[in-house]
C-alpha cells in the first residue's frame, strides 16, 4: 500500500512571513495541530505545530502578531512521497519520532500530510495484513518509540537552539 492511498490531499498550509496568530488561527478552523510551511512555488520547507506554537509563546516576551513561523523551523524536514509504502514512512515516523509527514513529489511540492492516525486507522491485524501494508503491531511499535520519553542526565533541561525565539 503507498501513501497516496490513506494520506490526506487537502492540506491548509502557510508561508515563512506567516505571523503565528495566523498560523494558530488556520490550525483552529481546519481542526488539525500542524501546518506545512511552502514557498512560493510550494515546495516544503518545514512543519509547525501547535506544540511549537505554544513553546514559542512561552519562551519569548513578543506577541505572536510580530512573530513569523520561520522562526519556529526546524533544520531537517522529514517528508514522504505519495509512491513511497506506508511502511517507508512509519519507518521515517518512527526513526525521527515525528507524528505527521508532509507528502511531496519529486521537486518538494507539497502533495498532501500523512499522519500517525491516518496509518493507525489503516493499519491492518497481524494476521489479515499483507506485506506491504501496516499492522497494528507496526503502529503500536511506532508510537512507542515517536512517544517516548528520551532520558535525560538528572535535573538537565533542554533549552531552544541559541537565537531561535530572539
Amino acid at each position: 500500500m503507498n501513501v497516496e492511498a490513506i494520506c490526506t490531499r487537502t492540506v491548509r498550509s502557510c508561508g515563512p512571513e506567516t505571523p503565528l496568530a495566523e498560523v494558530a488561527n488556520l490550525m483552529w478552523s481546519a481542526d488539525c495541530g500542524a501546518l506545512p510551511v511552502i514557498d512560493d512555488a510550494g515546495r516544503v520547507l518545514g512543519i509547525v505545530t501547535d506544540r511549537d506554537l505554544c513553546l514559542a509563546l512561552a519562551l519569548t516576551s513578543r506577541t505572536v502578531s510580530e512573530m513569523p513561523v520561520r522562526i519556529l523551523l526546524h533544520p531537517d524536514t522529514h517528508t514522504c512521497r505519495l509512491t513511497d509504502g506506508v511502511r517507508e514512512a512509519l519507518r521515517t515516523m518512527r526513526t525521527h519520532k515525528v507524528r505527521r509527514l508532509p507528502v511531496v513529489d519529486g521537486a518538494g511540492v507539497l502533495r498532501g500530510i500523512l499522519s500517525i492516525s491516518d496509518l493507525a486507522l489503516a493499519a491492518k491485524p497481524d494476521r489479515l495484513a499483507g506485506p506491504s501494508e501496516v499492522t497494528d503491531e507496526d503502529v503500536s511499535l511506532a508510537m512507542k518509540m515517536i512517544y517516548g520519553k528520551t532520558a535525560l542526565p538528572h535535573g538537565e533541561v533542554h533549552a531552544p537552539q541559541a537565537g531561535t525565539l530572539v
